[in-house]
């Protein structure tokens, strides 16, 4: 833990920062600066990144991510199959000592466990095959997103000094490893030895793997014992600019409002969310939904992590609706270029619908007239 701290607080000085591009070697070199620095063996250091290189591989995959342009309706029915459910329901009764554990220690229950342990890694079957000190090398070096990934080499030499983390591990792209895809410096400060054999191994233990990740949520905030997602029904008129996660009501003021729940609904403040718009799916989002996006930043990707978990634990299918059609993703950048030309900040102009695109389309909406559910239509594209 007190090297963890370290790492961070090593990196957090910009007169330590490895400069990102320019050759490699320039920058290894200045990765072992930096972990000796931060208090690591100098000969651990070298001998991590001795023979690092760059992957293009990790490099297209980082600015393709085209998946994430699905809207939420297609995105959830090609993650979420009855296999994948029967697969969940099994796996929760195989190991459910090891699920009671972590709702006991962490308060996460099973559903949100399964869920992300089976888009992570299709339950342990599909952990990748990229080296990980490769990936995290080539990101780290990457202008694009160095503060993110040179703090996980640092952490990674950390494992690596303790002979926890050879240069061949393998894992995902982005330099997660394990059933439930952890970075180096989650699995430094918060993994979990679940069978008690002495080392944390999240490839192969099943206990490990999982309650790391609860230990994980934890540690983003995840409240015990509350809900996270409910599925509703909403009137035909309301303000629909109360919707999205900047505003919470408690239920009660939502139900004044005519939202209804498919079941009864937990009590408690929520937020309405509305994926596809007004006339498509609904729900009423919890706190706990906002420490799932320490996961995944990726709207669509929580929310679909977070509606599978309720339906581990027993909730119906959602009820699709008839949502207006969606954008195109060149429409969609189109639209990206217009709000950003309004003044507001929709990020990279990429066709994907994040947050920053969610709040500026409902914004303009608003001054538009329209109603403003956050959901993009052509309607708004040419009234702009």
């Amino acid at each position: 833990m007190k090297i963890a701290v370290s790492l961070m607080l090593a990196f957090s000085s910009p007169a330590l920062a490895a400069p990102c591009g320019g050759p490699l070697s320039s920058f290894t070199d200045a990765m072992v600066a930096e972990a000796v620095a931060a208090g690591l063996p100098e000969d651990a250091a070298r001998s991590y990144l001795r023979s690092a290189r760059i992957d293009e591989k990790v490099l297209a995959r980082d600015r393709s991510q085209g998946v994430f342009r699905m809207a939420f309706i297609d995105f959830s029915r090609r993650l979420i199959s009855q296999n994948r459910i029967d697969n969940g329901r099994a796996l929760a009764k195989k190991h459910a000592k090891i699920f009671d554990r972590a709702a006991a220690e962490f308060g996460v229950p099973k559903g949100i466990l399964l869920a992300f342990w089976a888009f992570e890694t299709d339950f342990g079957q599909v952990q990748g095959d990229f080296n990980t000190r490769d990936a995290l090398v080539t990101l780290g070096h990457d202008c694009r997103r160095p503060e993110l990934f040179q703090p996980q080499i640092l952490a990674a030499i950390a494992l690596h000094s303790r002979g926890d983390f050879p240069t061949d591990t393998t894992g995902a792209w982005a330099g997660e490893i394990g059933m439930v895809q952890m970075l180096p410096a989650d699995i430094l400060e918060r993994a979990v030895d679940g069978d008690g054999d002495g080392h944390v191994t999240l490839k192969t233990s099943v206990a490990d793997a999982l309650l790391s990740g609860a230990r994980l949520l934890q540690h983003h905030g995840w409240r015990a014992g509350e809900p996270w997602l409910a599925e509703v029904s909403v009137p035909v008129e309301m303000d629909w600019s109360l919707s999205g996660l900047e505003t919470q009501q408690s239920v009660a003021e939502w139900k004044a409002m005519g939202v209804t729940g498919k079941a009864d609904l937990p009590e408690g403040m929520a937020s309405l969310i509305l994926p596809q718009g007004r006339k498509g799916p609904a729900f009423l989002a919890y706190p706990n939904f906002s420490t799932l996006f320490d996961w995944n930043q990726s709207f669509t990707y929580v929310l679909t992590g977070a509606y599978f978990a309720t339906r581990l634990e027993g909730a119906p299918p959602y009820d699709a609706g008839n949502p207006d059609p969606g954008l195109e993703s060149e429409q969609m950048m189109v639209l990206q270029e217009k709000l950003a030309a309004r003044g507001h900040d929709v990020g990279k102009i990429d066709g994907i619908l994040g947050a920053g695109t969610r709040t500026a389309v409902q914004k303009e909406q608003i001054r538009l007239g329209l109603p403003a559910d956050a959901w993009p239509t052509v309607e708004l594209l040419n009234a702009l």
